[in-house]
């Protein structure tokens, strides 16, 4: 087992700051002593279906404390979600109903799972004790703070200063998130940086509730494939953790040298060592970007999809942007063809599912993204007559379609 100094070194690798050091130390040196775990909790609040590897930088901590040997606790805020995080926000979020809620955080628990080791992972809601907290006791927990405080918090201040509504339950979301602190009694909560002024109000509850503080260890937020802004479902520039290993490999590898990097420190699970000697490696040259990079994206498809799932998704890159071939392994579909006997290319591309309508189709082949037989199509016009079609969009879609018989 590593030592107290030793595990902090790991828990403040990728992390952009720690509250207090000093303060964890002592925690992990008396769970040493009195051989109690640490209850680490991390709140997730389901407002929308699918986990990316956003959420993973925190789900990858989490990890690395059970690895340490402390209990992570996995909070899904299905109450808190409801009212919705306010958060970096201009202005409210509209509300989710229960029932988007509670499927979408269906989906959490699925997912989860592929990050964190289920015999050493507690799944709570925070909806099982404010289902229950009475009008009193919301009132007595709102009495702890004060609304002067509250605008302290940058977003709520500018929101004020530029008479932008605030809500009133939009002041409620960090003291619930607070309260989630005191009902699990958390010794230390991990969440992104962006949460700072609710994990530091969560900790002068719990001393109001003669609680211990808990320990913060804020996370950055990852950027998304871009490199500029976080990753996001909404900026379509993220990886989905239930992406086909094909894809999630071929997106990885389109990042830059620069936020390779970036993703090994708060993805990978290199040591500290490993990822030193990387560094020096590319800055000397010893090691080519690319390298690294489908080291990088075999590691995390891997993680997910398991070792023969990456070896495929390795070779069928190589294959696609080596070798310029298509893949081994493509779809195949079969469907009717129209009665006058061509199939307008466009039309077709949406009927498979290549393009969401044909004014995208179109404008894919404007921008010279289609390919039919490895040829790059130009005419928008374009027609087929029946047969069969290996279809390519972009540099990973492929489809091949014959007319059915």
């Amino acid at each position: 087992m590593l030592s107290p100094r030793e595990q902090l070194e790991v828990i403040k690798r990728g992390a952009e700051e720690v509250i207090l050091e000093v303060e964890l130390l002592r925690k992990l040196e008396r769970s040493l002593k009195e051989g109690r775990p640490l209850r680490v909790k991390a709140g997730f609040d389901p407002t929308a279906p699918d986990i990316h590897l956003g959420h993973t930088v925190l789900l990858q901590k989490l990890r690395q404390f059970q690895d340490l040997g402390h209990e992570v606790v996995f909070l899904i805020g299905d109450f808190t979600a409801m009212i919705g995080d306010p958060s970096g926000r201009s202005q409210t979020r509209p509300p989710l109903s229960r029932q988007e809620v509670l499927e979408n955080a269906r989906t959490y628990q699925e997912q989860v799972f592929k990050v964190l080791e289920p015999g050493r992972t507690t799944v709570e809601f925070n909806s099982r004790w404010m289902d229950r907290m009475t009008a009193r006791e919301l009132v007595e927990l709102a009495s702890h703070w004060t609304v002067a405080r509250m605008l302290e918090r940058e977003d709520f201040k500018q929101r004020y200063q530029s008479e932008n509504p605030i809500g009133i339950h939009e002041f409620l979301y960090p003291l619930i998130q607070g309260y989630d602190s005191i009902v699990l009694r958390a010794d230390v909560e991990l969440g992104g940086a962006d949460q700072r002024f609710n994990l530091l109000l969560a900790r002068e509850l719990q001393k109001a509730y003669g609680q211990e503080p808990q320990c913060l260890v804020l996370m950055p937020l990852l950027e998304g494939l871009d490199g500029v802004r976080k990753m996001s479902k909404s900026f379509g520039n993220y990886v989905g953790i239930t992406e086909p290993a094909e894809e999630m490999f071929g997106k990885l590898m389109s990042i830059s040298d620069e936020l390779m990097l970036r993703y090994y420190e708060l993805l990978s699970g290199v040591s500290l060592q490993e990822l030193q000697a990387l560094r020096e490696g590319l800055r000397a040259g010893r090691v080519h970007p690319r390298d690294a990079k489908e080291r990088l994206a075999a590691e995390i498809v891997e993680r997910f999809w398991g070792p023969e799932a990456a070896r495929r998704a390795r070779e069928n890159f190589d294959r696609l942007f080596r070798k310029k071939e298509a893949p081994r392994e493509v779809k195949e579909v079969k469907l009717p063809w129209p009665s006058q006997g061509t199939f307008w290319l466009p039309r077709l591309l949406k009927e498979v599912g290549l393009a969401k309508s044909t004014s995208e189709a179109q404008r894919l082949i404007r921008q010279g993204g289609v390919r039919v037989n490895g040829r790059r199509v130009q005419d928008t016009q374009e027609a087929l007559p029946p047969g069969a079609y290996l279809l390519q969009v972009g540099k990973r879609h492929f489809l091949r379609v014959a007319a059915k018989g």
